[in-house]
């Protein structure tokens, strides 16, 4: 299955998961010099998916934030799993649950009449 990542390197908090203009965010801790950030998305794209980090390959797109892969043995229930940003992260969580008052109604209502 051929998929389209959005790459973010030099993430504090890496992960897999949410969407960008359609594809696939990938937050990596490496920077994107000498290919390191390519590298580690492709590694983490591997584990979010459960499969070899060989099963997953680069199509296009080697200096670019936007990335084609190809990831053999994908199962398209996870990618769309991943594409919502449900247990994106190692803790389990969204995307957004980690951070203060995100659950809170009394934040997030704040709308005036």
């Amino acid at each position: 299955m051929r998929i389209a990542v959005w790459v973010r390197p030099g993430s504090p908090r890496p992960g897999v998961g949410g969407e960008h203009d359609g594809a696939l965010v990938v937050r990596v801790g490496a920077r994107a010099v000498d290919g390191k950030a390519t590298e580690a998305a492709l590694a983490a794209v591997a584990a979010a998916f459960g499969i070899r980090r060989r099963a997953v390959t680069l199509v296009a797109g080697a200096s670019s934030r936007a990335k084609i892969l190809e990831v053999e043995g994908a199962d398209p229930a996870t990618l769309s799993r991943l594409l919502t940003g449900v247990g994106d992260d190692a803790t389990g969580t969204g995307p957004m649950e980690h951070r203060a008052g995100y659950n809170r109604p009394d934040v997030t209502s704040r709308r005036r009449p």
